[in-house]
């Protein structure tokens, strides 16, 4: 069972009854369910995440006044839930994972992830939050909220970035990922820099998935499941298996082949998008036109490095 069905089934089976037995309507005042860190929240683990901070728990998540009002009460009920459920041995948490499980203020896990306590409300917010840090405040389940105050934050969250900004980073993206793969990979191959090459690659890699989560709207999560998390993308479906079939070439001329056809690939999708207008295969050529697309002419300066 996976870590995310798990810890539903012992809130309904196990863990909600018994709050609404031991706090009687003041068990509604909460939003329950599991999100944050830990690849269950994302329903990426396996037999190998079972070792540390795995098992049946989930998240109460309450309102800054809840919270100083019932805080202790929910977290005395929680304390008592028995730890193992339909099996499985009581949750293994290591002091890295202390605090993603159990009673805590929806503010405080929402200024943990992105440094706000509701939905960033200035662009200036939302550009210094890591995308990673996005994936994880708005990835995992809310199995209640009868209340909605922590749903209706995770939604404005949800609905991603504003579209200046989205388009700002896609622009940033399809420089690095020229500058990277389709211009100095072959160079570096050429001067027999082997390892500047596998960095070139290993940055073009990088870029191109940032960019094909940004062409669907979603979060890239932490490096370790960006690809894994691209599985059953809308837009470009294609690239989970193209980078795939890249990590096991050996040939740098294949290798540099299979480079161009994914830029290619991404510079259809931008004009599907209608982000660009440019008669070009190189993706820096189309960087300014990208830009064009952007609103708020403050955004419009490419810094490459930072976006």
């Amino acid at each position: 069972m996976k870590g995310l069905e798990l810890s539903e089934e012992y809130f309904w089976q196990v863990g909600y009854p018994v709050l609404c037995k031991r706090l009687g309507d003041i068990a509604d005042c909460a939003a329950y369910g599991l999100a944050g860190e830990g690849s269950e929240c994302f329903g990426f683990d396996d037999d190998l995440s079972r070792d540390h901070d795995w098992g049946p728990a989930f998240c109460i998540w309450l309102s800054d006044e809840d919270f100083e009002q019932y805080g202790r009460e929910f977290q005395k009920v929680y304390q008592g839930l028995p730890g193992e459920f339909a099996g499985y041995p009581c949750r293994n948490t290591t002091e890295q994972g202390s605090g993603r499980v159990g009673v805590m203020r929806s503010s405080d896990f929402y200024r943990k992830f992105t440094g706000c306590p509701q939905a960033p409300d200035s662009l200036g917010k939302w550009r210094v939050i890591p995308e990673k840090f996005l994936a994880m405040a708005t990835n995992g389940k809310v199995f209640q909220d009868k209340k909605g105050g922590f749903s209706a934050v995770r939604e404005k969250l949800l609905n991603y970035f504003p579209e200046d900004l989205r388009i700002k980073k896609i622009a940033g993206k399809a420089a690095l990922m020229a500058q990277s793969g389709q211009y100095n990979y072959m160079r570096c191959i050429k001067r027999g820099e082997q390892v500047a090459a596998r960095f070139a690659l290993s940055e073009f890699m990088d870029k191109t998935i940032n960019m094909v989560y940004l062409l669907n709207k979603r979060y890239m999560p932490f490096y370790k499941w960006a690809h894994r998390g691209m599985k059953g993308f809308a837009v470009l479906p294609q690239m989970y298996v193209l980078l795939g079939k890249m990590v096991q070439e050996t040939s740098s001329e294949v290798i540099f082949d299979m480079v161009e056809h994914i830029s290619g690939l991404v510079i259809e999708e931008l004009r599907r998008q209608k982000l660009t207008d440019v008669n070009s295969v190189f993706l820096e050529d189309h960087c300014m036109s990208i830009l064009s697309r952007i609103q708020d002419k403050s955004l419009m300066r490419l810094h490459v490095m930072a976006d």
